[in-house]
């Protein structure tokens, strides 16, 4: 067990390697009721909302979903989160645990119009389905009938033990599925989809495995790879920034980036064959000097090599350089390579 964003969690249940391949190969189940449920409503609800986030709220369907980002003044990253449109003027935030409360009072404090805010992380529990199997797992669990929504997409279920919200999104970088309910029932689910996944070998996810696969899958952790000081241009995550929706919290500083050009970006790299595992803030050296420190680092399972993240100087962050990373009081070989290192094979539903 360890402490995660103010919650005891576990690192693992029957072993990192065989969860990471469970998901890989068949499903994964992690329990993600860490994370925080803010429900926004009201008239003015979306176009605040576009006022205050990354991406386009505006594009939202109902029962759609998107990636976005929570930046202050200075465009740096406050959180990463997922909003939902559950219906007009009625939108879903899923935020992450050690933010819940910076993220609701930031927005609080920027209210204006008609709008609700509401913290009901305490309220509600998650649970998140992952791997190729995935999809007939919960085909098995809720019956053929129900058609379950494709990729970001979201289902509402109004089924015995409580409401339930089914979203196709995840972690991983596999097909998969995120499963909310009452905090009260979400035992029973847990028992639930585990015994429905049993037949293909589904096992119990804990944040090592976690860790493991969205480094695979490129994903930035908030707390490591993205922070108040650093911009979601910087980490590569210029796709969920719309800026031709208009003015949003963050964007001045981003055009003063944009025309002036980013001195650092988050790159991944890859380390040679004889690396031992890197792990965070391990000094990263370019032609003998410190160029910057890893974010994230761990062993990847499906490559069999080191993967770390870390912010470099522009002029490295290219594709291909090749750098130095100091374990231990050793320096071991790394190259600056695409994210993501590890893609899943696509299925007919996740698209």
């Amino acid at each position: 067990m360890m402490e995660f964003g103010g919650w005891w969690m576990p690192v693992q249940y029957k072993g990192i390697l065989d969860e990471h391949k469970a998901v890989r190969s068949a499903a994964g189940l992690f329990d993600i009721s860490h994370m925080g449920q803010i429900f926004v409503s009201g008239g003015d609800a979306g176009a605040w909302l576009n006022s205050i986030l990354t991406n386009d709220v505006s594009l939202l369907q109902d029962a759609q979903g998107q990636y976005t980002l929570l930046l202050n003044e200075q465009g740096g990253v406050i959180d990463d989160l997922i909003i939902y449109r559950i219906e007009p003027d009625s939108y879903l935030l899923v935020v992450n645990a050690s933010m819940i409360e910076t993220d609701f009072q930031w927005l609080r404090s920027k209210t204006s119009g008609k709008i609700t805010i509401l913290n009901q992380s305490e309220q509600w529990a998650g649970l998140a389905l992952q791997g190729p199997a995935a999809e007939g797992i919960l085909a098995r669990l809720l019956g053929d009938q129900i058609q379950l929504p494709a990729r970001n997409g979201l289902l509402s279920l109004s089924i015995a033990n409580g409401p339930v919200l089914i979203a196709r999104t995840g972690y991983t970088g596999e097909d998969g599925f995120e499963w909310f309910c009452p905090a009260s029932v979400a035992a029973l689910w847990w028992d639930k989809i585990l015994e429905a996944g049993r037949p293909v070998g589904i096992l119990p996810c804990g944040l090592g495995a976690r860790d493991t696969l969205r480094l695979e899958a490129g994903f930035p952790l908030n707390g490591a790879d993205l922070s108040p000081t650093h911009s979601p241009l910087e980490a590569g995550l210029s796709f969920f920034v719309k800026f031709d929706k208009g003015n949003f919290i963050g964007r001045a500083a981003l055009d003063a980036q944009r025309s002036g050009g980013l001195e650092r970006k988050l790159v991944a790299l890859l380390m040679g064959d004889k690396s031992p595992p890197p792990r965070p803030h391990y000094a990263v050296f370019h032609a003998e000097t410190p160029v910057g420190e890893t974010t994230s680092g761990s062993l990847s399972p499906s490559l069999g090599a080191g993967l770390a993240m870390a912010y470099l100087p522009a002029h490295i962050a290219t594709l291909g350089t090749l750098v130095e990373v100091e374990i231990r009081g050793r320096r071991f070989p790394a190259t600056v390579a695409k994210r993501p290192l590890y893609r899943r094979q696509k299925t007919s539903g996740a698209h």
